[in-house]
């Protein structure tokens, strides 16, 4: 495997990492937030990953990066708070909020992170690498 291709998977896990986390941000902003309709309350969002399986070049061996397909709702509850006197509650005195846990969300973001971290450190350690061919050749 040559060195653009360890930068192109590792890259590849930095973006579908930069969406993830992007996605966490969003949910946590929304968190609690109430809506005059179950219908209009947000939804928390996850990314749909795929493994993407390449031959960089004939009779090598095949590199699996990671490609975000798309956003997905998810299937949790929305939180129906008894809340009477709130002005968007409805005829029984609910009130619908987010389905957003923000404990799960800190954990998905922390997830991430390291993630993201874990493919900086391949692309460092790649290009140190690199550096220590051409070292090695100037000799």
């Amino acid at each position: 495997m040559s060195f653009g291709e360890i930068y192109q998977i590792a890259g590849a896990g930095m973006n579908a990492q930069t969406i993830r986390l992007n996605t966490v941000a969003s949910n946590i902003a929304n968190a609690g937030t109430a809506a005059e309709t179950p219908e209009e309350a947000y939804r928390a969002m996850k990314p749909v990953f795929a493994t993407v399986y390449e031959q960089f070049q004939q009779n090598s061996t095949q590199g699996a990066s990671v490609e975000v397909l798309g956003l997905v709702q998810t299937s949790a509850p929305l939180d129906m708070r008894y809340e009477p006197n709130h002005p968007y509650a409805d005829e029984q005195g609910y009130v619908a909020y987010s389905n957003v846990n923000t404990i799960d969300e800190m954990a998905d973001m922390m997830a991430a992170s390291r993630s993201f971290e874990t493919s900086v450190e391949i692309m460092n350690r790649a290009r140190s690498m690199q550096q220590g061919l051409l070292q090695l050749g100037g000799n």
